[in-house]
């Protein structure tokens, strides 16, 4: 990829930035909004606060979670070299959820996901996500040595996505009224209300999970051809298969507790990715899918605001109608060039 499409990557992000400023309920001119953003004087004191206080945290929550849940699915892809693995794939979404139902709903509704405005409150709900993630990551990890192929892996995960989802919804039919309410909302997924401590340990988790994949980026390209073939020139596979998997926990818990199951976003942008940049390159590929992630998490934000109906549309609706026609090419791709998913 040319510096062109760098330069052109960027300059479309800054704008879905700016769009993520403009575009509401209540309407900001573009001119009043650059006048907030520069320190003036803008025509009503009430749209500063909009701007500070919602629209700009929830463009950095989309940046983060889009940008998070990409990175994961990229490292995914590569451990099991599978187009179709992703953190929701191997449970680890499931997890999370878990997690917070445990906190959310046995707690009955005293840990409010849509008001985390102090440390306490957004700690506790990251904590319960990532135990719940990580408890998953743990078990797939366990048992990873005992299988001999990476599908036997992917299946087990997904057998262990539907044990915690029964669970999650027995939790859900004993439930008190509110605290389901607000589980439930929680679960159609949003960049809406991640503001004050909570968007401030998501950017942390995410940006320490894009520092650990950097750490690792030298030994990604080497696994695509095997661990044996990896091993031979000098990866350690073993720890860098561990650290890939830690991180992908990592960056799934602290996104699916904040913004909650986001679908297909993990899934569908690396291969969005590898067709824009036209390599598989991880040196490439990783801010590609950095910046890709970002903005398609931008993008669906912004189309959550579509004023069809009267409200916005729930998170996972948009992100579903985006990524699943991205896994039906890859599956119709394979199928025609006569490959196994």
């Amino acid at each position: 990829m040319k510096a062109a499409g760098w330069i052109a990557g960027g300059c479309v992000l800054g704008v879905l930035l700016l769009l993520e400023l403009v575009v509401g309920t209540v309407h900001i001119p573009l001119s009043d909004v650059w006048s907030i953003l520069t320190g003036e004087v803008a025509e009503r004191e009430s749209w500063a606060t909009i701007i500070f206080d919602s629209r700009i945290p929830r463009a950095l929550a989309a940046l983060a979670g889009g940008g998070g849940l990409a990175i994961s699915g990229l490292l995914m892809q590569t451990y099991f070299r599978n187009a179709l693995a992703g953190p929701s794939v191997l449970g680890l979404s499931s997890g999370a959820s878990l997690g917070v139902a445990l906190v959310v709903l046995v707690a009955g509704g005293s840990v409010s996901i849509h008001s985390l405005t102090g440390i306490g409150s957004a700690l506790t709900v990251a904590l319960a996500a990532m135990i719940g993630s990580g408890s998953i990551l743990i078990l797939i990890m366990a048992v990873a040595r005992r299988f001999h192929n990476a599908t036997s892996l992917l299946i087990f995960g997904l057998m262990i996505g539907y044990i915690t989802s029964a669970v999650v919804a027995a939790l859900q039919f004993g439930a008190s009224k509110e605290s389901l309410q607000i589980f439930v909302l929680w679960g159609l997924g949003s960049f809406a209300d991640v503001h004050g401590w909570a968007l401030y340990v998501l950017l942390i988790t995410v940006t320490a999970g894009l520092i650990l994949t950097l750490l690792i980026l030298k030994h990604l390209n080497p696994l695509l051809m095997g661990e044996q073939t990896a091993q031979s020139m000098g990866v350690p596979v073993r720890k860098v298969n561990t650290l890939m998997l830690l991180i992908t926990g990592i960056l799934a818990g602290s996104v699916t507790a904040f913004c909650g199951p986001i679908a297909f976003l993990g899934l569908a942008v690396p291969h969005l990715a590898r067709g824009l940049v036209s390599s598989a390159n991880h040196r490439i590929l990783l801010p590609a899918t950095v910046l890709l992630g970002g903005g398609l998490g931008l993008i669906c934000d912004l189309l959550t605001r579509v004023p069809f109906f009267g409200h916005a549309l729930p998170l996972n609706a948009i992100t579903c109608l985006v990524g699943a026609p991205v896994v039906i090419w890859i599956v119709l791709r394979n199928q025609r060039m006569g490959q196994m998913l």
